[in-house]
């Protein structure tokens, strides 16, 4: 067995033990793979594991990886910053973005989305530890946000993703993945129909699936230190 088939298995093992803990199927929690600097090979071989979500943070490189793999049928992520200059490339090659902060980022998404290709799934990156560092729309903010990008054609907006301080502090953990988790709920509350809490990676998705995750992103305890 290869190291990243291990490396997958017991992954999965750890979502399967959290969502149990939390009184939930390991099904009701999707596992992204995020394979940001390792090469098409990699990603290849967690895809005859039987890994179908794949996570980019970098356009270029996702592109080219994308292109080189596109016969495994895979479902491509971008989970990083967004520049304009980027918008297009994104939209015509990526099945989610979850990392919309700007209502003019979500715009020129939209603009760019091939109707042929069905609606871009979305999620909203919210700042929740409140980092001058940290990409992501304040909680106060989110709810104007949130109702621009929802009425935005060839858009689907399906939820919150955050990124929260690392921290060994597991109460500050759970607490801010209960922010997101709140948030989502306020904005269901008032219309909005999202389905989606993309929280976690391999050091904390344990607190991220207690608090409500359905999409945890994990590069390192998959893929190993990652490579620059």
């Amino acid at each position: 067995m290869s190291p990243i088939t291990a490396n997958l298995q017991a992954v999965r093992r750890r979502i399967e033990a959290a969502a149990r803990a939390s009184g939930r199927g390991a099904d009701s929690v999707r596992l992204v793979a995020v394979s940001k600097t390792f090469p098409p090979e990699s990603v290849r071989e967690a895809a005859q594991a039987k890994q179908r979500d794949f996570g980019e943070n970098y356009v270029q490189e996702a592109v080219e990886k994308i292109h080189a793999l596109a016969g495994l049928s895979l479902t491509w992520h971008y989970i990083g910053p967004i520049q304009s200059n980027k918008t297009r490339a994104i939209a015509q090659h990526f099945d989610w973005v979850h990392s919309i902060e700007r209502a003019k980022i979500a715009a020129r998404l939209s603009e760019a989305r091939d109707p042929g290709l069905g609606d871009l799934q979305v999620c909203i990156q919210v700042n929740v530890s409140g980092e001058a560092s940290k990409g992501g729309v304040a909680p106060e903010e989110l709810a104007s946000l949130a109702e621009q990008v929802a009425a935005l054609p060839r858009l689907r907006l399906r939820g919150l993703m955050a990124i929260p301080e690392p921290t060994p502090d597991e109460l500050l953990q759970r607490r801010r993945f209960a922010q997101l988790r709140a948030l989502r709920e306020r904005l269901n509350r008032e219309g909005l129909a999202l389905d989606t809490l993309s929280m976690g990676m391999s050091a904390d998705l344990e607190g991220a699936i207690a608090e409500g995750a359905t999409m945890v992103r994990v590069g390192t305890a998959i893929f190993g230190e990652r490579q620059i």
